[in-house]
């Protein structure tokens, strides 16, 4: 089989963008609101007429609080204010736009996966059957998914991150990205890692020590590091060691979350189908969309 490349996109940074940078005032016939909506086709046929992609699916969240890391931690995400309600009322619209316009959509239905195990599920069947994801997302989490055949691409900021990227952005490989949030934390997650321990600290002990692990089973030559504090950083290290091997775990995405059994022609893009572009965008007031989309199912 030859290698393919798929795009997996994370949908809710997108719309949330839309959301929160477009007006009210982007409303369907009947009256409601479809800003966010809006944005986010408007993002898709986008990335569709300059990407040409011929695989492509995007995944979405249930829910911000119902994850299994909230069963290991109630704390997680909990900082985080709701979502406005004129945002969870769009929700539903975005996933009809995104099968719409022809991407296969994946959303975990018992709300115990987020999006980013779902791309990261994916992701590993992908690279196991020797083809090549993008990932696009503003998600720095998934960075820990970059690889040989596996990119990351933050769209509005027209970023892309390989390898290089990453330790470039971060200061640690790829594969280091989960001890490096459970060592320095993630207040985007309400992820504690270990108290006193930022960025450049984090990034300096995984470059002595190859991960978390081996941190605590060399703990006493963590005082002989060319670090400041390294003396009092071996201490508040001990001192919180169970924080920081749960916050690993909770900055670790799951690769093996359940009913993504799927082959590469299920990912297939063939564009969108206007058996249901045409209902759906009439219903939305998206006729100025339609008119950009840049590939139909069953055209050339």
């Amino acid at each position: 089989m030859t290698a393919a490349t798929v795009y997996l996109i994370d949908a809710s940074p997108y719309v949330f963008r839309a959301f929160f940078s477009l007006p009210e005032s982007i409303a369907a016939p009947d009256g409601r609101p479809m800003n966010a909506a809006y944005g986010f086709a408007s993002f898709l046929v986008k990335l569709a007429g300059e990407e040409s992609p011929t695989h492509l699916a995007v995944a979405f969240d249930e829910s911000l609080t119902t994850s299994f890391r909230n069963d290991l931690y109630p704390a997680y995400k909990a900082q985080r204010e709701e979502p406005p309600a004129g945002l969870v009322a769009q929700l539903p619209a975005c996933r009809e736009l995104a099968e719409a316009l022809g991407a296969r959509c994946f959303v975990d239905p018992e709300a115990r996966y987020e999006a980013d195990d779902l791309i990261a599920t994916l992701v590993a069947g992908l690279a196991a059957d020797g083809h090549r994801a993008v990932v696009v997302t503003s998600d720095k989490d998934l960075a820990q998914l970059v690889g040989p055949a596996v990119e990351l691409w933050d769209y509005g900021r027209d970023e892309r991150l390989g390898a290089a990227g990453v330790r470039e952005r971060f200061g640690v490989e790829p594969a280091q990205i989960a001890d490096y949030l459970g060592l320095r934390g993630d207040p985007v997650d309400n992820i504690p890692g270990v108290p006193g321990v930022g960025p450049k600290t984090a990034a300096a002990l995984l470059a002595a020590f190859s991960d978390l692990d081996e941190i605590y089973s060399r703990l006493d030559e963590v005082p002989r590091l060319p670090v400041r504090g390294a003396e009092a950083l071996a201490g508040r290290l001990a001192e919180h060691r169970e924080q920081a091997m749960l916050s690993r775990e909770l900055a670790t995405v799951a690769r093996d979350a359940p009913g993504l059994r799927v082959g590469l022609e299920d990912l297939a893009y063939e564009g969108a189908d206007p058996a249901l572009v045409d209902p759906l965008f009439e219903r939305l007031g998206f006729g100025g969309i339609r008119d950009r989309i840049p590939r139909w199912k069953g055209s050339p």
